[in-house]
């Protein structure tokens, strides 16, 4: 798959809004508002690994060699999701441990089956800002596509910093939804022009190159890098991209409560809006990635 790295320094403050995320999180229109009484949860594994696993681990692949942490070194996976990067680490990094929390049983479970017997995994239901380790317990501690999520991103990055070693590496990527390189962008841009705000993360202001940037060095860790990771995944057909998407946990519960007419009409407009014809169809997305070392 095609990959470019983009390099930045830029800094900015990041908003101090203070949004929900766990299992299941608020979300918040393009707009700003909130909808009442909607939450995205992660609750299928199997849904999830479908459609979010598979592209975070496209990125991932780039991410580890970036980061530049060596073999042999003890891993926390914070907000392991599926076991998608998890595993990568495994695979990659021969680590001497992984410890991979989540706040979703669901997720856990499906994760756990992901890798055989043996594996040096511990799997461990927490919440991103309480970690339940102890302090300096890694020498590396990574974020997959789970900072904007984090209802107080400082302190996730907090959490982090103290439960790695001086010297140890603090470091994450998630999806530049602001910027145009969320994998769904495409339908989220037909759902607006319908009148249907797709529903963001209450921290996407968290996830720039600039707000990513400024927690970081807020954290007091030195080194800050950043890089921008577009990558490119490859469908058998329209309806195999379309069909992964509508399982997904952001977009399920909208499409579900779409009249028909209007959830044909949307993916219509997607279809011509990616000019998919028969055949396979390749979308494009890109992540923003940040990491720094503890003193």
């Amino acid at each position: 798959m095609p990959v470019e790295l983009h390099y930045s320094h830029m800094v900015l403050i990041p908003s101090d809004d203070a949004p929900q995320t766990a299992a299941a999180y608020h979300c918040q229109t393009l707009s700003g508002n909130a909808m009442a009484d909607e939450t995205i949860r992660f609750d299928n594994g199997a849904s999830y690994e479908l459609m979010m696993g598979r592209w975070s681990l496209l990125v991932g692949e780039r991410f580890i060699d970036w980061i530049e942490v060596p073999n042999g070194v003890r891993w926390l996976d914070v907000g392991c999701g599926s076991g998608a990067f998890t595993e990568l680490v495994v695979e990659r990094r021969m680590p001497a441990g992984v410890q991979a929390f989540d706040p979703s049983a669901e997720q856990l479970a499906y994760a756990r089956n992901r890798l055989p017997a043996g594996a040096p995994v511990t799997w461990t239901e927490g919440d991103a800002m309480r970690l339940p380790v102890a302090d300096a317990a890694g020498d590396a501690a990574v974020m997959a596509l789970v900072l904007f999520f984090v209802p107080e991103p400082a302190v996730g990055v907090a959490e982090m910093c103290r439960a790695v070693r001086s010297g140890g590496v603090v470091a994450a990527y998630h999806w530049d939804v602001l910027g145009g390189g969320f994998p769904l962008a495409d339908i989220g841009a037909e759902m607006l022009e319908l009148g249907v705000p797709p529903r963001l993360p209450r921290s996407v202001a968290a996830s720039t190159i600039e707000a990513s940037t400024s927690l970081w060095q807020e954290a007091g860790l030195h080194q800050v890098r950043t890089c921008q990771i577009t990558v490119q995944r490859r469908f058998d057909s329209f309806d195999d991209y379309w069909n992964s998407a509508a399982a997904s946990n952001a977009l399920r519960p909208m499409f579900e409560g779409m009249h028909a007419d209007l959830r044909e009409l949307l993916k219509a407009n997607v279809r011509r809006r990616l000019r998919a014809i028969d055949g396979p169809l390749a979308v494009s997305a890109r992540a923003n990635a940040v990491s720094g070392i503890k003193p």
